[in-house]
């Protein structure tokens, strides 16, 4: 890629994930008994930083999100919310990247939000400027990923999808929620257990969710026709919102679209214990009778600082995060898989897919290990604990050192910055991402409409081939696959115009559009790549869930 291609693609990622706010009228709209001012922009009208639940501060700490009661003294709603806490992150240091990568990197993965507060539950709204109360118009709600960590809608600029859906003759409304993250949000203990406050960020999710049911009407939605749809952790949490409550999607949407997330293997909250224990210990808390209500009592700024002493997600650990949705007998009354084989599953059409190469980004962390011997040690110790050594011994043998058959995958001999690097790539991104992905629709299949796609483009992109992330430059940048998603939120079936014709998947006949680089953007192939390899890691993740 030239210098000028890439200056060209920074350009249209920072308009894509900009803001600009330049006021030409002040549209309002009227909840409840308030009048709320909006901002126009061009051809849309944009509501920021609407609050959707109370403050969970003070003795909301660690509760469940509480609805607000009806709005009854108007306000402005021009700039986005802080988002919610950050936990803080230490991006690996790599020596020899080349510009390119880092360049990616800065701007999608590492791309840091700030402002940040703990009153942070707000959402957006996006319309288009001709938008009535009588529209009737599909709605997409947007879940922004972070590994659960991280994130915040003002780094996501909905004018984007709702501009190419009224391009497409598909006019549509955009909605995007903050929601708890890191402790705050995915605290897990058995006293967290106890008192039923587990999974606290996807109850925040919810919760926004049936907001949009009550008022989206205001903005000239049509609450019956809301798709969910998320990137990374965000398409998780989308997945999680079809298997809670027995499957029944309580009519707070009717399709999901999900970007690198899938119901993903996960024990009970108690597996959280041990970064409980921690943060009580650093906060002063290990004395007290009731430790979760001393935790909610701390200062803010000393909760914030024991977080930050957790694993966060570029930790060595990497994947096997500290705090995420964990099974808390509320939300979650199983493991996610175990719940899609049982059928607890919405019956809404869904749309899944990948990047090729989900693990690079995770694996600058693990550079230290360069032997057989080191990872190992390093999958006993963090993945799987309870395995016994044969199961550990032949995952290696899936996915061997062989630097050719690692990730970036179709790479060769390149990429390999340690003899282990594209191994461990390779193994997480498949444990995560693809192989959850395939399970789910392995086990929907011929019971809803399915379609599922892999993102191959950036595949040159030194290091990182096609990296977690890099398909939201297509969907934000405007591109295809904001014309598949918009004519999914619009049709439930993402087909028509001049994209290539995407057929619905089937374990029979297991379509795959290929999202590609160069002059054909766009090709259908079949779900087969690594049956084997990841046919074993869904099944060990089965049996052995973080």
């Amino acid at each position: 890629m030239s210098q000028i291609t890439l200056l060209l693609l920074l350009a249209g990622l920072a308009s894509a994930f900009a803001s600009p706010l330049e006021e030409c009228s002040s549209p309002s709209v009227t909840l409840d008994s308030a009048t709320v001012t909006g901002i126009s922009f061009g051809s849309v009208n944009k509501f920021l930083g609407i609050p959707f639940a109370q403050p969970p501060t003070g003795n909301l700490r660690f509760e469940l999100p509480q609805a607000l009661p009806p709005y009854n003294s108007s306000f402005s709603a021009t700039a986005y919310g802080p988002a919610c806490p950050q936990q803080a992150i230490g991006p690996p240091i790599v020596s020899g990247l080349p510009a390119e990568a880092l360049a990616y990197l800065a701007n999608t993965i590492f791309n840091i939000v700030v402002p940040s507060a703990e009153d942070c539950l707000t959402l957006n709204v996006v319309a288009p400027a001709d938008a009535t109360p009588d529209s009737k118009l599909p709605v997409v709600v947007w879940i922004f990923g972070g590994g659960f960590e991280l994130g915040g809608t003002s780094q996501y600029d909905g004018s984007i999808i709702v501009e190419k859906a009224i391009s497409l003759g598909a006019p549509a409304i955009y909605v995007s929620m903050n929601y708890r993250l890191s402790a705050f949000g995915f605290l897990a203990s058995q006293e967290v257990k106890d008192a039923g406050v587990g999974n606290l960020g996807l109850q925040d999710q919810r919760l926004a969710l049936h907001w949009v049911q009550k008022y989206i009407g205001a903005f000239g939605g049509d609450p019956t026709k809301v798709t969910v749809w998320g990137d990374s952790a965000g398409a998780i949490s989308a997945a999680l919102h079809m298997l809670t409550n027995g499957g029944n999607p309580d009519g707070l949407f009717r399709a999901a679209f999900m970007q690198s997330g899938s119901p993903i293997p996960v024990g009970d909250i108690t597996n959280g214990q041990v970064y409980y224990d921690a943060l009580v210990d650093e906060t002063g808390c290990s004395s007290a009778s009731d430790t979760l209500q001393c935790l909610r009592e701390v200062p803010y700024e000393t909760l914030l600082a024991a977080v930050n002493q957790s694993p966060g997600i570029f930790s060595f650990q990497s994947l096997v995060l500290a705090w995420m949705p964990r099974v808390d007998g509320v939300f979650l009354t199983d493991d996610p898989q175990y719940l899609v084989q049982q059928g607890s599953v919405a019956d809404v059409p869904f749309v899944t897919g990948d990047c090729d190469d989900e693990g690079t980004v995770f694996s600058f962390s693990t550079l230290n290990i360069t032997t057989d011997a080191q990872l190992e040690e390093y999958l006993r110790t963090y993945w799987l604990p309870d395995a016994p050594l044969t199961t550990i011994q032949e995952l290696m043998r899936y996915y061997p050192a062989d630097i050719t058959q690692g990730s970036p995958f179709d790479t060769g001999v390149l990429n390999a910055l340690t003899p282990q690097f594209k191994r461990i790539a390779a193994f997480q991104g498949d444990a995560v991402f693809q192989a959850p992905r395939r399970f789910f629709l392995q086990n929907r299949s011929g019971k809803q409409p399915l379609w599922t796609f892999v993102s191959k483009r950036l595949k040159a992109v030194p290091f990182l081939g096609s990296f977690h992330g890099s398909d939201i430059l297509n969907v934000y940048g405007g591109h295809d696959m904001a014309s598949y998603l918009v004519r999914f939120v619009s049709n439930l079936d993402p087909n028509g115009g001049t994209d290539l014709y995407w057929p619905q998947y089937t374990t029979a006949d297991p379509n795959m559009l290929e999202f590609l680089d160069g002059l054909i953007p766009q090709a259908l192939t079949q779900d087969t790549y690594r049956v084997e390899a990841i046919a074993f890691v869904m099944n060990v993740s089965l049996a052995y869930p973080v």
